[in-house]
């Protein structure tokens, strides 16, 4: 299979995904089908369409903002990641494709900077389907199982952690589930930055800020056996791509020394507590029984308005900068927007139920 970097430099990363032509659904026809369980999320894309000017402009605010102590804690990862016996002299980068991916490019280039014999794939994990085992089988060949990280940008409520840990329960594929991100609200890293929950850039811009690669998609018509997960290359948006400039941006910030929330096992533990209590009594309150509903944190808030059918958002203080992209998308999809105290959360938005799905 043809080695793909996205609009990346082939040494920031090769994702192990098959650029393919994948029909597009629309949003209420595809919410329909995932609910009624006629279809699985992973067999539909809908189109990924460009922020409008208030919305970059927003981004644009956000990454001034936290540049910074995105760039101070990619920097506390490495040296963790260099801390850990498996990985102080080589790391094989496993992110998971998309929101990890920008990730992962940035920790590629702080561990080669410290030395450290690095590589980054990005490859496929999909709720309810697993991670793509082809993809490892190709990791495992070139680098071997025993230095590799997974990489992700944040936790929402650990429905990634538990697919990840469910997929190499087995042993099969010889990878370890150690799973590290920059914020860990959800409580279920093996390592993170900070248990905070706070704006990452990249991860409020989608395809444009992650190599203008999709979501990945599963499906029998487009993956046959022996292929990669797949996704569309969104060459389209290559005039509005900011992935390069992202990472740039980053690696160019002051490094913050601001005080923050950091992480620890007992930080996580807490946090972990704190994330299933909330989700509890949210599906308590507004009578969820299906908890896929349910989109904490601010990354996956914002996702659910850009994909899916909100409900609701509630964000624990509409003052907050962290969150004013997302009134802005709300304001803009008629979405109401409640203020409530979110505990670890600044932002969860509540998916619409559709028809007579549970």
């Amino acid at each position: 299979m043809t080695p793909f970097h996205g609009s990346y430099a082939p040494e920031d990363v090769t994702f192990l995904l098959k650029p393919a032509a994948v029909a597009l659904t629309d949003v209420a026809e595809k919410e329909a089908l995932i609910q009624s369980g006629a279809r699985h999320y992973s067999e539909m894309l809908s189109e990924e369409r460009l922020p409008d000017a208030r919305y970059l402009a927003l981004y644009e605010a956000a990454l001034a903002r936290n540049a910074g102590r995105l760039k101070a804690d990619i920097a506390a990862l490495a040296e963790a990641i260099i801390a850990r016996p498996e990985t102080a002299k080589s790391c094989t980068i496993v992110s998971l494709a998309r929101a990890g991916t920008p990730i992962g490019v940035l920790l590629r280039r702080a561990l080669a900077e410290r030395g450290i014999d690095v590589a980054h794939y990005s490859v496929s994990i999909i709720r309810g389907r697993g991670i793509d085992r082809v993809a490892l089988a190709q990791i495992a060949a070139a680098r071997g199982t025993a230095d590799a990280v997974f990489v992700d940008g944040w936790t929402g409520k650990g429905a990634i952690t538990q697919e990840l840990e469910q997929s190499l329960a087995d042993g099969s594929t010889g990878f370890a589930p150690f799973l590290a991100v920059v914020a860990d609200p959800a409580g279920c890293a093996s390592l993170a930055a900070t248990t905070e929950d706070y704006l990452i850039p990249s991860g409020i811009l989608g395809a444009i800020a992650s190599g203008l690669v999709s979501r990945s998609v599963l499906s029998a018509e487009l993956v046959g056996e022996g292929e990669f997960h797949a996704c569309r290359h969104l060459t389209e948006h290559a005039h509005a791509d900011r992935s390069r400039a992202f990472v740039a941006a980053v690696e160019a910030a002051a490094p913050s020394d601001a005080s923050h929330p950091g992480w620890s096992p007992q930080a996580a533990a807490a946090s972990r507590a704190a994330s299933t209590a909330l989700v509890e009594s949210l599906m308590a309150e507004f009578a969820v029984t299906n908890v896929n509903r349910i989109k904490p944190g601010i990354a996956e808030a914002t996702r659910a308005v850009l994909r899916r059918l909100p409900e609701a958002v509630f964000v624990r203080d509409r003052g907050d900068a962290e969150v004013a992209h997302l009134l802005h998308l709300a304001a803009q999809s008629r979405v109401p927007v409640e203020q409530r105290e979110l505990g670890n959360y600044r932002a969860v938005t509540l998916i619409a139920k559709a028809g007579d799905a549970e």
